[in-house]
């Protein structure tokens, strides 16, 4: 089968390693879940917990 054009080729997106905000709870539970999906090898649950971590509101101010 031929085609009229080549295929588009999309870069892989990887986002940064989130990193948890101190002190919060919610973060250090997705971490400590995150390193034990990652020890597993479940990448679609370090996915997750990536995006979770992302999405968390913490208050202004908080790093």
């Amino acid at each position: 089968m031929t085609y009229a054009q080549s295929p588009v080729e999309l870069p892989l997106r990887t986002d940064p390693e989130r990193v948890p905000v101190a002190g919060c709870g919610v973060c250090g539970a997705l971490a400590v879940q995150r390193r034990e999906a990652r020890l597993r090898g479940d990448h679609s649950t370090v996915s997750d917990c990536n995006v979770e971590l992302r999405n968390h509101p913490h208050p202004e101010g908080a790093a």
